[in-house]
């Protein structure tokens, strides 16, 4: 279990939703653009949701417990990147929530 360290304040997060955010937020930095990061959390800090504003001057820093990158799926990263560029920000989904829906076979 990673985190993500803002404002000098860490939240827990898995290593693999991490590279994935760590992809997003480093392509919109990079383009000089901020926005809103909003996830759940979890029972342990109270439950609820918290959300923070991402911006070129924040204090980011993105912390792997694991030294292995994991891989990306790039459906993910399309549905986090398409969700950051909305007027409600870069909302953290669940990695199976990006994947399409299976059709049933004709």
């Amino acid at each position: 279990m990673g985190f993500l360290s803002y404002q000098n304040r860490d939240f827990d997060m898995d290593d693999r939703t991490l590279a994935h955010l760590h992809v997003v937020i480093i392509n919109k930095l990079r383009h000089g653009e901020s926005f809103a990061l909003s996830w759940r959390d979890t029972r342990s800090v109270g439950g609820g949701r918290t959300s923070v504003w991402i911006s070129p001057t924040s204090d980011l820093v993105f912390h792997y417990d694991g030294s292995r990158t994991p891989a990306l799926n790039r459906e993910w990263l399309s549905r986090l990147a398409r969700s950051a560029d909305s007027p409600r920000g870069l909302i953290v989904a669940r990695e199976d929530d990006a994947m399409p829906a299976l059709q049933p076979a004709s």
